[in-house]
């Protein structure tokens, strides 16, 4: 199984002729996971074509621009689509909050519209900001705090989780 982590491509799966497969023949085709009714009619058609005559059996073998994302061999062309989707409206963010909700897209997509707080270089600069923003720190205390551990403590505690799309890119969302 290969496991693409890069979500910028389009996503795409391999769909398999099951009947070949189980012939020794390896038939399938590379099918854009962009709209259902699509990946039907391009199963269909690869099925159409197979080495093995009425064939009507196929599975997942291989997907590529979902990121870490692990999709089933007997996914439904409906999750894969809507999977497909987020991932290419949100890129690498959405598919590491699809990753991170164990594969639960509404809670991904509950995530990124009521919870996510904006991109920060890390969590520590996130919890700064907000804590100077919200809390009067006399001067001569601000070199005596720990940001990170503060950091650390929010998202252990479930305040903050962070998902980091780059080196200093770090989306910060509200816990549950």
């Amino acid at each position: 199984m290969t496991i693409n982590t890069n979500p910028t491509e389009n996503p795409r799966i391999y769909v398999a002729c099951l009947a070949a497969y189980n012939n020794g023949i390896l038939h399938g085709a590379w099918i854009e996971a962009t709209e259902a009714w699509r990946m039907w009619e391009a199963t269909r058609d690869m099925l159409a074509k197979s080495p093995i005559p009425n064939a009507e059996e196929w599975a997942i073998h291989d997907y590529e621009g979902f990121a870490s994302i692990r999709i089933s061999e007997y996914a439904s062309f409906d999750h894969v689509a809507e999977l497909a989707a987020f991932i290419a409206e949100h890129g690498e963010l959405g598919a590491e909050l699809i990753d991170h909700f164990c594969g639960d897209l509404e809670e991904a997509r509950g995530a990124l519209e009521d919870r996510h707080l904006g991109q920060y270089q890390s969590l520590a600069d996130y919890v700064q900001d907000i804590t100077e923003e919200t809390t009067a720190i006399p001067h001569t205390l601000r070199h005596y705090i720990d940001w990170q551990a503060m950091a650390r403590d929010c998202e252990l505690n479930g305040d903050l989780f962070a998902i980091q799309t780059g080196h200093d890119a770090v989306h910060v969302f509200a816990g549950c």
